[in-house]
């Protein structure tokens, strides 16, 4: 089933062309990599999916449904957005954990504000807050942070931070889940910690659009690769078969500049 499909996505900053008729489809359960050169659009794609941006053309369905369409301003009000959001979870460069929460306190926030809406949160309030710190609790023992619920960002090392992160995006049971760069703010020796983790979702069948620079990663891990250049899609296709047999020159170039870093 296809859970994400992107039709003629453009994204213009002034008279800078961004993303040029970007489309593409995800099926449910698979992992797809966006890799690139800086400033091919990559980063700016993710933002459009998860409405940081807003699309200046093009369409967004998740599932049977259209999520955004720039020529339907009925598909743009800003009181959906939030709503919209919530079919993609997303794990930025940098932690953007709250400093003044714990580590289980900054997973179960937002699936607390969101449990303030349901008509019944008043009378059920003890136990719906019971059920979400039993669920943030599995989630953090999922990252094998455990020992760690009652720690502050500042106590975490980055690859602690950007696995309680991870943490609290899947926390709100996301369609799709969405990496930026996970690995770029952390050592090296933190890295392997943190693609270890999103190894194991793409085991469990995550769905997931991971933007990366990590090409042995991407190979091994994403189902689909889009290759993009220029703010076009230039190659995509099955991970294997686009990073071992690339067709055009600038990808050529790419993973060989890669490769020798």
């Amino acid at each position: 089933m296809e859970i994400l499909k992107v039709e003629n996505i453009e994204k213009n900053f002034g008279e800078t062309k961004v993303l040029k008729d970007i489309s593409f489809g995800l099926e449910q359960g698979q992992a797809l990599a966006i890799i690139g050169s800086s400033g091919s659009g990559k980063t700016t794609l993710l933002r459009c999916l998860n409405f940081l941006e807003t699309p200046d053309s093009g369409r967004i369905y998740v599932g049977d449904e259209l999520i955004f369409d720039a020529a339907d301003e009925s598909t743009q009000k800003e009181k959906d957005v939030r709503k919209k959001r919530l079919h993609f979870g997303m794990v930025f460069q940098s932690f953007n954990l709250f400093p003044q929460y714990t580590a289980l306190e900054n997973i179960m926030l937002s699936p607390q504000l969101l449990a303030k809406e349901q008509p019944d949160f008043k009378a059920n309030k003890k136990q719906i807050y019971a059920d979400i710190e039993k669920e943030a609790r599995e989630l953090l023992s999922q990252m094998g942070l455990s020992d760690r619920a009652d720690h502050y960002p500042h106590q975490l090392s980055g690859g602690q931070q950007q696995r309680v992160a991870i943490a609290r995006a899947l926390a709100l049971k996301p369609d799709i889940l969405c990496f930026d760069e996970p690995t770029s703010a952390l050592d090296p020796e933190l890295t392997g910690e943190v693609l270890r983790v999103i190894r194991e979702l793409a085991d469990k069948k995550t769905t997931m659009v991971i933007v990366t620079h990590e090409m042995g990663f991407a190979r091994d891990v994403a189902d689909n690769i889009i290759f993009m250049d220029g703010g076009v899609i230039a190659e995509q296709g099955p991970a294997e078969d686009l990073i071992n047999n690339p067709k055009t020159d600038r990808l050529k170039a790419f993973l060989s500049h890669s490769n020798n870093k």
